[in-house]
Order: structure tokens, then C-alpha cells, then sequence
């Protein structure tokens, strides 16, 4: 498998030398620490590595006991509280009651680190983060360690998903060392911020021969005292090989790579790391990457007669299909294909990831981001095929995250945790105790005899012959390490619904009611269970990416429902996230203990992520809905964006906004993880408004920015799948298609559902319905000449506004885009 770590130069390596040795000398021979398959990380490594570690890397949990995810008991029940209780942010409220000192990030900590002349203990994780609770409750919540840190440190909390500016700074210094990290990161830094020493999950207390989270402390707290000046040389001395070794520019006359060659390479690169057996791009553990699923599809879009596009197309399916039959998805009373079980629909979305290579056994979390782009490309699946499974699943997500996960402002909440406490109820909380079943829940709650079935067959013997339940579970040990699972069942998809009907001699139909009515019951026994902790926090990045797929599965299925909550989602931001006075993105907002929208006191501005994946869900939505309101904001966020983050030297967005003094390195983000990166994502933003608006100088932006990614679009553009989708449309040319019409009209809305039938990854769609001093009209002239035909609404497939015949048939339409999609390839390679 390819893997996606390379060295940088001996020079970047030797400047950490130094470092290294003293990091033995803080933490022992036996450092670094051996890394484990920790649940709370992402998909893949950094990319960026340096030679040999510095960072401290996780162990094995000592304890079966987890942390509460939830933000735990009243005040009044507390030994300890925090300044941290003053917070709105639920993983910060997770440890107001920690007997540690701890400081938000900000100010007040630093100036008290200067002032007392202390080093930083910076600790970040998220709210839904396994291991983040297990090292609050064996650490944190220790008086004694407590107390070693607090007298000794000046202890500052971090929400990763509130500060991805801070957490990026840090996790680069964390993976950079070792060519790892997770959450918990445990960063240690000099009172100007510098790091010197950074881990993950400490166990509490030495094993082995490897230190505890105590023992470090104490050598560090020795170091800070008797060798200060050195750990104070090593941050500065990390700091320096890290700005050059993140450093991204475009030369002067440098183009971008050619995207026929760049997309190639991608493709070769995703199939060398595919696994054939149930999809995906590794063995275990296995993530849904949607970026890379996307990018197959769209590659498959310009080479359709080819083997490699027909190759790249059945892998992204695949996928798709094997996922949507696993443990990854909740299988729990998921929408039925038949009308009569759909108002009965009780749907529950998908997991983070699974730990197998057969997507059976999750890591039950459950991230709104994951939802958004699976939700997407599921959609796009059932364009590109037709198979009416995809568009299930797409509007399974949608459901599920409309129900669960929404809050009554409109906007959507950021996660639910892995962990929730048993139906059996106790003390502590398992991973995935809402999710599983035993065979002895199963059976008692489908005890039915089936009429006609062979075997006198009960409705449980075929849910479990279905679904894979074990009378002894169906989670491997190696798969269950802490022995959560043991006798639990995840529900896992083992036949197809025809051959389930023909082992127990029923008809396909009568096999379909039966499991729908199995998962509707099962549905109602969850309800009583106790939840998962639910993160309460709304993300304007997060609620982007959902705007974009309740825009794009709605103008796909002709739902309206989905489309009006697609416009409720752009009000939420526009109302709640949109400082309009300072004309900013807000970062984040806060359910508030009455329901109602909160912020904090000092709200946090929004990173380049906020803006790019707002823009890109603004103009869906304009697509889905052709309210042109939808584009205008659009236009003022890009100019807004560019203000704030674009690099006029180098090319490309920073992250953050460089004047953050606080932030140390200004990175931009080269890799497509579990989000795209939002340099990917403001690649094509530009694109598709550059033509909306007929400002030149976004598109002349685009190629700039793709041409300061060039070295890795051409090394290794499997890091960046997003990116590559992007450099096409620059080099296939986005197509205009212009409808004239009235928006609401019949014959208009045929022509829409013509072109929302397709996987048309390279386009535009607008509306000119003849209004002169309409948004579109001022900014494009050339519509005026677009007219509609004997009053008919007609379609117009344009590029560089260079126009095909007007035709006003919807089949005739789709027949042209289609043979404009398939000489795409032989045209432009």
C-alpha cells in the first residue's frame, strides 16, 4: 500500500538533533513510546515527517473505565470547579470540575506564564474523543497529579474544533517528530508558546519500563528548572525547521501541473492502495475517505471508455455498497425502499470508521462531517448508476442528522460520542452500548413465529440469520481489545434480502416487511437506552458541508423538504455565524441551557475551513434552490476570504489569519483528510464564481493557488484527491448551463431535473428568467441574449459562453450533456 509519509531534508532533520537527545534525557531510554491504534485521530498520517521522534506516542489504556462523555453532574455535586465552567464549549465543560487549574486558551494564560515564568502544559482533544475521557478520569481527575500540575504548569484546555488554527500548529510539531499523533495531544511550551516536548495519551502511572503521565511531569518540571536554556533553544529550533518545512509558494511563472497527468497518478495511486475484497484504500483500520470517492467518480466522469475510468468508478461503488452493508452503518430501522415503512423510519447515520477491514466493527462515533460528504457521495453514486440503494442511503444521513443531530435555530450540532452507559445501566460508559445487541435481546423482542417460514422460523431467526447475529457475538477479540463488545452483535448486512427470503422460504417482499418492521422495533428499545453524550456545539465549517448535502441530495431527488431545510441551514449561518458589522465569519455558536442560540463572550473568528466550506454549500444551495440572494453572499464571503487569508506572495490561503500573533506557524493545509482541505475546496470555489460572476481575476486566483500546491499534486496527489478534482475543472473548463425560464414554472423545472439527474462534476447551472437588474444580468451581460424559445423554457450548454443550440426537450438536453461529458477526455487530454 502507498504510503503517504516521506522524509523532509537532512538539514530540516538535523536541526532536531538536538532535540532529540534531550528528549531522551526528559523522558528516559525507553522513549518514544510505542504507538497504539488509538480510537481518537483521523484517517491518515501527516505527510510531512522528520526523521526520528521526539513526540511521546500513546500506550495502552490501563482501565476499562471511561471518562463521562456528557458534561457530567450539577455544580453543587463537585469537590472541584475550574474556570473552565464559565465556558460554552462541551469538551471544556467536560473538565470545569478536574482538580486541575486549567485556563481556556487565551490571554489571561499566557500573560500568567510570563509573569510567573512557568512553561505551558497545553492539553487538546474534542468532546466525542475516547481517549481524551480516559485520560481525564485516570489523570486529570487526580488529585495528585492535579496538584503536580497546577503548581507547576500553567494548565490551558483546548477545543480542537473550536481552535483548529492552534491545534494544526501544535499537531504539525506532534506529527512532524514522529510521523504520528491523536487526541488527547499533550504539548508542552515555553511561556512564548514554543513547543519542546508533545505526546498524546499518557497513562497515569509508570508500566514497565516506559513512564507515566506523573513521572514525565516530574522530569520535566526537573529540565524546566536545571536546563532551561536548552529546552527553550530546541522550541526555537523547531519552530524554524517547521516554517520551512511547511513553507508552500508558487515561483514566478510557474504553472499548475497538467491535470490529465496529475489525475492519472491519483488514480494509479488509489488503486495500488484499493483492497479488492470490501473496498476501501486499506486493510484495517478503514475510514470512508469520501474525498477519494468523489474524485473516482469524477475521474470516471471524463474517462468513460476507458478501463481505467470503468475501473475507478467500480471502486468508488464498491465502496460505497460495502459500507452502506456494514457494522460502519447503523442499520437500526434505516429507511425502507418500500413507500409503506418509510413514515415509520427511524435512521441512524454512520460511524467514524471501522476497525476491520470488512467495515463491520466500528468506532462508534458518530462526526456531522462524515455525514455531510457521505451523504454526497451517495447521491452522486446513484447519478452515476442509478441504483436506487445509494439514494436510500443518502437520504438515510439525512434523516438521521435532521432528527439527531439538529438543533431548532436550524443549524446542526457537531457530534455523539462513542461511549454511553449500558441498557443494564452501572457507573461507566462502553463504547457502542446504544448500538449492539445480544442474541438474547433479539430474540426476545422478535419472538413471532413467521407463517409459511421454513422451520417454523421465528421474526429473530431471520434478523439474525440477516444481520450476522451470534448467540456468543460477532465481534472478534482482536477487534474488541477491553472487552466492551464481549457477547454483543453489530448488526452487519451478511445476505442479500433475496437470498435471505429464499433460506427461510418466504417471498422477497414478506423477508423486506420483516426486517423493516424488526429494525422499526428495535428502533423503540434504543429510545429507552441511555444516548451518547452529544456535542451541542454548532461549527459555521461543519454546517457548510451540510448545507451542501441537504442542497445537493434534494436538487437530485426533486425533494423539497430537503431543499427548504438545505435554506434553513443558509439562514442559521447567515443569522447566527455572520457578524455583517465586521463583515466575519463566526467560528462557532452554542446551544444554550433553554434551547436557545448562544456565543460566548468573546466570539472566535472563522478560519479559512468556515469561509471555503460556506461558500461551497452557498452555491449549491443557489443550484438547488436559483435564489440568487444565495449567490450574492457567496460573492461577498470569497472577497471577504481573500482579504483575510490569501498569501500575495506565495499563492494559496493560509488557515488562520496571519496577524493571530498567537499562532506561530501560518500553515495551509495540504492534505484531503477526513474534511478536505480548504485550499481544495476554495480552489473550485473560485472557479464556479469566476464564471457566476465574470471576475477573471478568481479564476487567474485558482490557477495561482493549484500552482503553489504543484510539487504535491504532481509527487503525490493521492494526498490531496480534492485538489486534483479542482485542477480538471481548470483544465476541462467549467460548462455553463443556462436556463431560461420562470423559476417555478413546469416545463423550467423539467429542464432542472434533467440536468439534476447527472453527474456533471465540471459545470455551472443559473437562471436567467429575464430580469435585467437581477444579480446574474448586471454581473453577466451576455444572458441578455439568452431568451427562451416560442415561450418555452429552454436550456443553453455554454463554455467560455460559447453556446449549443437552445433546446427546450429535457431527454434532448440530457443527451447533450452527456456527449459533451463523454468528449471531455478525447477533447482536453
Amino acid at each position: 500500500m502507498l504510503t503517504l509519509a516521506w522524509r523532509r531534508s537532512a538539514s530540516i532533520s538535523s536541526r532536531l538533533q538536538p532535540v532529540r537527545l534531550l528528549t531522551f534525557r526528559v523522558l528516559g531510554e525507553d522513549n518514544p513510546q510505542r504507538n497504539r491504534p488509538g480510537r481518537c485521530r483521523r484517517p491518515a498520517p501527516h505527510p510531512q515527517r522528520l526523521q526520528s521522534p521526539l513526540l511521546l506516542r500513546p500506550q495502552p489504556a490501563y482501565s476499562l473505565s471511561m471518562a463521562s462523555g456528557g458534561e457530567g453532574p450539577s455544580d453543587a455535586t463537585q469537590t472541584h470547579t475550574n474556570r473552565l465552567a464559565k465556558e460554552r464549549s462541551p469538551y471544556l465543560l467536560q473538565h470545569a470540575h478536574n482538580p486541575v487549574d486549567w485556563y481556556p486558551w487565551g490571554q489571561d494564560a499566557f500573560d500568567k506564564a510570563k509573569r510567573e515564568d512557568k512553561p505551558i502544559f497545553l492539553s487538546v482533544g474534542y468532546s466525542t474523543c475516547h481517549w481524551c475521557h480516559v485520560m481525564e478520569r485516570e489523570s486529570f481527575e487526580d488529585d495528585e497529579i492535579g496538584k503536580l500540575l497546577s503548581d507547576n504548569f500553567v494548565c490551558i484546555k483546548l477545543d480542537r474544533e473550536e481552535r483548529p488554527d492552534v491545534d494544526k500548529v501544535y499537531m504539525t510539531f506532534v506529527q512532524a517528530t514522529s510521523g504520528g499523533g491523536g487526541w488527547p495531544m499533550s504539548v508542552w511550551l515555553t511561556p512564548d508558546l514554543r513547543p519542546f516536548i508533545g505526546g498524546t495519551y499518557f497513562p497515569p502511572r509508570d508500566h514497565a519500563r516506559r513512564p507515566g503521565f506523573k513521572t514525565v511531569l516530574i522530569r520535566i518540571i526537573e529540565q524546566w528548572r536545571n536546563n532551561r536554556s536548552a529546552l527553550e533553544s530546541s522550541g526555537q529550533q523547531i519552530l524554524e525547521a517547521l516554517k520551512k518545512g511547511t513553507a508552500i509558494c508558487a515561483d514566478a511563472g510557474e504553472s499548475p501541473p497538467l491535470a490529465p497527468d496529475v489525475a492519472n497518478r491519483c488514480f494509479r495511486q488509489l488503486a495500488h492502495s484499493y483492497e479488492e475484497e470490501y473496498g476501501g484504500f486499506r486493510d484495517a483500520p478503514k475510514f470512508p475517505t469520501p474525498v477519494n470517492l468523489m474524485f473516482l467518480m469524477s475521474y470516471w466522469s471524463v474517462n468513460r471508455s476507458t478501463s481505467e475510468g470503468v475501473e475507478a468508478l467500480q471502486m468508488a461503488l464498491h465502496t460505497l455498497r460495502m459500507m452502506a452493508l456494514g457494522g460502519i452503518h447503523d442499520h437500526v430501522a434505516q429507511i425502507s425502499r418500500m413507500r409503506r415503512f418509510c413514515s415509520i423510519s427511524k435512521t441512524y447515520g454512520f460511524h467514524r470508521y471501522s476497525t476491520d477491514s470488512s467495515w463491520h466493527v466500528p468506532h462508534f462515533e458518530k462526526m456531522l462531517y462524515d455525514q455531510a460528504q457521505l451523504a454526497v457521495a451517495y447521491i452522486t453514486a446513484f447519478q452515476v448508476s442509478g441504483e436506487q440503494l445509494y439514494a436510500d442511503v443518502a437520504k438515510n444521513i439525512l434523516l438521521y442528522v435532521s432528527r439527531d443531530l439538529s438543533d431548532k435555530s436550524g443549524g446542526f450540532y457537531s457530534a455523539e460520542d462513542a461511549d454511553s452507559v449500558p441498557p443494564s445501566g452501572g457507573p461507566e460508559k462502553r463504547e457502542g452500548a446504544f448500538c449492539v445487541w445480544t442474541a438474547s435481546e433479539v430474540r426476545e423482542l422478535l419472538p413471532d413465529v413467521v407463517e409459511g417460514a421454513t422451520g417454523a422460523a421465528t421474526q429473530a431467526d431471520i434478523v439474525m440469520h440477516h444481520y450476522g447475529v451470534k448467540e456468543q457475538g460477532n465481534v472478534a477479540p482482536e477487534q474488541d481489545p477491553h472487552g466492551e463488545l464481549q457477547g454483543q452483535n453489530v448488526l452487519i448486512v451478511r445476505y442479500s434480502i433475496e437470498l435471505t427470503a429464499a433460506h427461510f422460504g418466504v417471498s422477497v417482499e414478506k423477508a423486506s416487511e420483516l426486517l423493516a418492521s424488526a429494525r422499526a422495533k428495535m428502533a423503540e428499545v434504543r429510545k429507552s437506552r441511555p444516548r451518547p453524550h452529544l456535542d451541542t456545539k454548532m461549527l459555521a465549517s461543519w454546517n457548510g458541508l451540510m448545507l451542501s448535502a441537504f442542497a445537493r441530495v434534494g436538487a437530485v431527488l426533486g425533494d423539497e423538504a430537503f431543499l427548504e431545510r438545505a435554506v434553513q441551514v443558509g439562514k442559521f449561518l447567515r443569522e447566527n455565524l455572520w457578524d455583517a458589522e465586521r463583515k466575519t465569519i463566526l467560528r462557532s455558536c452554542y446551544r444554550g441551557d433553554q434551547m436557545e442560540v448562544q456565543q460566548i463572550s468573546t466570539p472566535i473568528s472563522g478560519f479559512l475551513d468556515d469561509y471555503s466550506f460556506i461558500i461551497c454549500g452557498l452555491l449549491d444551495l443557489y443550484e438547488a434552490t436559483l435564489q440568487s440572494e444565495w449567490l450574492q453572499w457567496a460573492e461577498e464571503l470569497q472577497l471577504r476570504q481573500d482579504a483575510l487569508f490569501w498569501d500575495d506572495e506565495g499563492g494559496g490561503y493560509f488557515c488562520s489569519d496571519p496577524s493571530d500573533g498567537t499562532v506561530l506557524l501560518q500553515l495551509k493545509e495540504d492534505q484531503d483528510g477526513a474534511e478536505p482541505s480548504a485550499n481544495s475546496v476554495s480552489a473550485s470555489n473560485l472557479l464556479r464564481l469566476s464564471s457566476y460572476t465574470g471576475r477573471q481575476g478568481w479564476l487567474h486566483q485558482s490557477q495561482r493557488l493549484l500552482t503553489a500546491f504543484s510539487d504535491r499534486l504532481t509527487r503525490v496527489p493521492i494526498a490531496l484527491p480534492e485538489m486534483v478534482r479542482s485542477l480538471m475543472a481548470q483544465h476541462y473548463t467549467l460548462k455553463q448551463v443556462v436556463i431560461c425560464g420562470q423559476r417555478d414554472a413546469p416545463d423550467t423545472k423539467s429542464l432542472l431535473a434533467a440536468v439534476g439527474s447527472l453527474f456533471l462534476p465540471f459545470k455551472v447551472l443559473m437562471l436567467s428568467d429575464g430580469t435585467e437588474e437581477s444579480f446574474l444580468h448586471q454581473r453577466l451581460p451576455v444572458l441578455s441574449s439568452m431568451t427562451r424559445l416560442d415561450g418555452v423554457a429552454t436550456a443553453y450548454v455554454c463554455q467560455d459562453f460559447t453556446c449549443s443550440l437552445p433546446v427546450t426537450d429535457p431527454q434532448e438536453l440530457r443527451r447533450l450533456l452527456l456527449d459533451g461529458t463523454a468528449d471531455l477526455h478525447k477533447g482536453n487530454s
